[in-house]
């Protein structure tokens, strides 16, 4: 199957950096997305890396090529998503338990909270486009008027084949060549309007966990109390909360209560309060200055009773066993 899109060198007016050099790769590179680990399987250990970037403000573009096989681990991304386009050849991307084979017709989008590790093939460039994690989020807050409740977690393959993956490529292709071009897309006045068609595209044509709601259109505002039951779950998702003393502190019936968590977070109540949980110790695993010695400590504080449960739970969200992220 052709590539979905040219394959060539892009932004070349746009150069950050050509190199020789793995370790000089690896920290120019690590200045623009995050600390990694970068190897690469040539047997004479070379590269030739190309990288051309442009930063828009909310939106980045870059061409990223290494000119030989390598090996990526930069961990979490935590702050940014990342569209990843091959041009040609292939790309074996691991995120949390997903795993796919990047091609120029399956783009990757890891999810920014899972552990990522990444294997480009020689032959392999890519356009990446790099979002604020914020301003992603932000955007599908102002679409559904609602806050998130859970951290947008996007499918990890994007099938570029599909129309709605394919008119967004299109929007895609606009905007390299027109900052290749040094267009219009490079007036602030314009870019904002460029960027809000990248974001808002992206968040249309790809298969995430509030496509649904994006799906059925605006919807009235979560009620009084379904909005209650939520807070507490996420305020204090350390107490012994069980279905029926949520609906009791709430005033709804548990058949209500579970509706209404189903229409508004896409979760059961007691699965919404799980990720809470997790997340809360995930937080804490990750702080430095926690008080907390120990996973079983923080798991117990944070509602888990069954540490074998817990720690299935924890891999399946974040890729790693807690013991793993404590230690890191």
């Amino acid at each position: 199957m052709q590539a979905m899109l040219p394959v060539r060198e892009r932004l070349t007016v746009h150069p950050l950096f050509r190199s020789q050099n793995l370790d000089e790769t690896r920290d120019l590179v690590a200045k623009v997305f995050c600390a990694h680990r970068l190897a690469t399987s040539d047997k004479k250990g070379e590269i030739n890396a190309v990288h051309n970037r442009i930063d828009l403000g909310r939106v980045a573009l870059n061409y990223l090529d290494y000119g030989s096989e390598v090996q990526i681990t930069p961990g979490e991304l935590n702050s940014f998503y990342l569209v990843q386009i091959p041009l040609a050849g292939n790309a074996e991307i691991k995120c949390g338990e997903e795993s796919i084979i990047s091609t120029p017709t399956l783009a990757s989008v890891p999810n920014p909270v899972r552990k990522l590790d990444m294997t480009w093939r020689a032959n392999n460039p890519q356009l990446l486009i790099h979002i604020n994690r914020s301003v992603l989020e932000e955007q599908l807050e102002r679409i559904t008027g609602r806050s998130l409740t859970v951290p947008l977690q996007f499918n990890l393959g994007m099938d570029l084949t599909s129309p709605q993956a394919q008119s967004w490529l299109n929007l895609v292709e606009t905007l390299y060549t027109d900052a290749e071009n040094n267009g219009l897309s490079l007036n602030p006045s314009i870019r904002q309007q460029y960027e809000d068609l990248l974001i808002t595209g992206l968040l249309y044509a790809h298969k995430h966990n509030y496509s649904n709601m994006l799906e059925c259109g605006a919807q009235v505002s979560m009620p009084r109390n379904i909005r209650k039951a939520v807070q507490l779950c996420i305020d204090s998702p350390e107490l012994p909360l069980t279905i029926t003393e949520l609906a009791s502190s709430t005033g709804v019936s548990i058949r209500s209560l579970q509706a209404g968590f189903k229409q508004y977070t896409g979760l059961s109540p007691m699965e919404f309060l799980k990720q809470n949980r997790l997340t809360r110790v995930h937080e804490e695993l990750m702080n430095p200055d926690s008080d907390f010695t120990s996973v079983a400590e923080i798991a117990f504080y944070w509602g888990f009773n069954h540490l074998g449960r817990f720690a299935a739970a924890y891999k399946a969200r974040y890729g790693e066993l807690p013991s793993q992220t404590l230690r890191g």
